[in-house]
């Protein structure tokens, strides 16, 4: 069965099953996997963070409170932190813009606040497609740990 994972959530899955997201283009798509349990998450966060917005109720929106709530998850269902290892695609730049404002570089801003907040939780980034200028289906095989990348136009590539 493949779990899904809507823009702007966050879910988890075990072996056998996958968990995919669809549309990311500036969004980041983080998959976070412990091998041990055969347990994966996934997270398709918009905006890399939400203390900048007043009117934040869907945490998963946001890459800190979304990372934070999908660990929280993972603890629930018997995940250890220090067995988790992530893997990371998408936050691309969609659009070109004459300037370099903050919307212009959402893609970029998303993937390294993953990083900082990765790198907070102590949770390795073994892999990553993110950047350039499409969007990408990222699909996650817990039964072998493949994060399998989909463009429009692209090969199909796993990470």
């Amino acid at each position: 069965m493949s779990v899904r994972v809507g823009m702007g959530d966050y879910n988890i899955c075990k072996a056998p099953d996958s968990i995919v997201t669809l549309g990311l283009g500036s969004c980041v798509g983080v998959v976070l996997y412990d091998k041990t349990t055969n347990t994966a998450g996934m997270l398709h966060a918009m905006l890399p963070d939400s203390t900048r917005i007043r009117n934040n109720q869907n945490r998963a929106k946001f890459v800190d409170t979304g990372l934070e709530d999908l660990l929280k998850l993972m603890d629930r269902h018997g995940v250890k932190r220090e067995n988790l290892v992530a893997k990371m695609a998408g936050g691309a730049k969609m659009f070109a813009f004459a300037d370099n404002t903050e919307i212009s570089d959402i893609g970029k801003r998303n993937v390294l606040s993953a990083k900082i907040h990765l790198r907070k939780y102590g949770i390795p980034l073994i892999a990553e497609d993110t950047g350039l200028n499409y969007g990408r289906t990222i699909e996650f095989y817990t039964t072998d740990s493949r994060l399998e990348i989909r463009a429009v136009g692209k090969e199909i590539t796993s990470i």
